[in-house]
């Protein structure tokens, strides 16, 4: 097996362990990560790759930030770091929410931290049906929501994700990535023929359905059909939000503004930020126990804005994310029976190829390389290097990109 030949004498070891022990997940090679600085990982053995993922996006300002270390030695002097956010008041929490809408349109008032995007992901929907009823929800073919129940319902990823699992009532609509395609009025549609549906949620830019971006004419659509009919327009911003894309949110690319949106990955918890009007404004209507992980989490997630802000890393992620798109896009030109199509926003990029087989030919050999990357979609690799990255840097990593390319058959 792969993981037997590539890796080194301890991470075989862990991984040996964890397959007898643990429960299959979505290891995508053998790597047992030690330490992190900047935008490259050390392993147990002490090997050093370049993360080109940024740890699926959970990573935007890299690893080892000086300011963020600190922040985690200052709360490793207090015993009461995990409390249950929910039952009891933390600074951090309040903090955090501040911040969070100080970079959100100025229709969303109100926040609810979670432990997770998925999580985020429920308790949105739950919003809606608290103001509309359970009613049928419309989500796009390609989506990725989450693993939970309610979450999974609203996705359209990968079989094995879904089979022999209930459930929540929902429709799927065609994901337009096309101006001119004729399905985008698909949901005005929809209501004329069925009925009004209790939300609509969409990624501006599919994350785990292949890095693809909407039509900006799509997601208009979507915005104004919602508002006719007074349907909330959840946006799921956990992959693509915090910088990702270089803005905050993906969906300020497209001049509209959400009536609910989910947040996670780089901001370390899960958070809902809805308008006041969907808040449920009732004790116990939603909760979460642990209400965004812990102290450390929530303190975390805003020394993460902070650092975005003071170091321009969005104005960065633009620039370098311009860069490497130009690079790639030489690299179709140059085998363009291998690429088939490079597509993104900022630092959120998308490479297609041929087939299936030809992507994981890729990331498994660019793994020996000690350069990481990850699969999404059925044939595509995300391009997703931490926000902070320099031009020098992301040339190793094409280069070593390069270097696999030219190898597949």
């Amino acid at each position: 097996m792969f993981w037997r030949i590539f890796s080194g004498r301890r991470a075989k070891s862990i991984v040996k362990r964890t397959k007898k022990y643990c429960i299959e997940t979505t290891f995508a090679y053998p790597l047992v990560i030690k330490k992190g600085e900047g935008c490259f990982l050390e392993d147990v053995d002490g090997n050093v790759y370049l993360d080109f993922n940024s740890n699926v996006c959970t990573c935007n300002i890299g690893y080892g930030h000086p300011e963020v270390m600190e922040v985690i030695r200052n709360f490793g002097q207090i015993s009461a770091h995990k409390i249950a956010g929910q039952e009891f008041f933390s600074e951090e929490q309040v903090k955090l929410a501040e911040k969070i809408l100080k970079i959100t349109p100025r229709n969303l008032t109100r926040v609810l931290f979670t432990n997770s995007g998925a999580e985020a992901v429920e308790n949105a929907i739950k919003f809606a049906y608290r103001k509309k009823g359970p009613l049928a929800g419309v989500s796009f073919f390609g989506a990725f929501h989450g693993r939970t129940i309610g979450a999974l319902s609203f996705t359209d990823s990968k079989a094995v994700q879904k089979k022999n699992y209930p459930e929540v009532n929902n429709e799927l609509l065609k994901f337009c990535t096309d101006d001119n395609d004729p399905d985008i009025n698909q949901l005005e549609e929809l209501i004329k023929r069925e009925a009004e549906p209790a939300f609509v949620i969409v990624e501006c830019v599919q994350g785990e359905g292949g890095y693809r971006p909407a039509s900006k004419k799509f997601v208009k659509t979507l915005r104004e059909v919602t508002k006719k009919h007074d349907i909330p327009l959840i946006m799921d911003e956990i992959q693509s939000g915090i910088g990702r894309t270089g803005k905050w949110w993906s969906f300020e690319h497209y001049g509209v503004e959400p009536d609910i949106m989910t947040a996670g990955k780089s901001l370390q918890v899960g958070a809902v930020v809805s308008s006041k009007k969907y808040d449920p404004n009732e004790p116990g209507a939603v909760s979460s126990t642990w209400g965004g992980g812990h102290r450390i989490d929530l303190a975390v997630g805003l020394k993460t804005i902070e650092i975005i802000e003071k170091e321009k890393l969005i104005e960065n992620a633009n620039n370098m994310g311009n860069y490497i798109m130009k690079r790639l896009n030489e690299l179709k030109e140059k085998y363009p029976e291998k690429i088939v199509d490079v597509r993104g926003l900022g630092l959120m990029i998308g490479v297609e190829f041929e087939n299936e087989k030809q992507r994981d030919f890729v990331v498994q050999e660019a793994f020996k390389q000690r350069l990481l990357l990850l699969g999404c979609g059925f044939k595509t690799i995300r391009i997703a290097p931490p926000l902070i990255i320099k031009e020098d840097v992301a040339d190793h990593g094409l280069y070593i990109f390069e270097d696999v390319v030219k190898d597949l058959k």
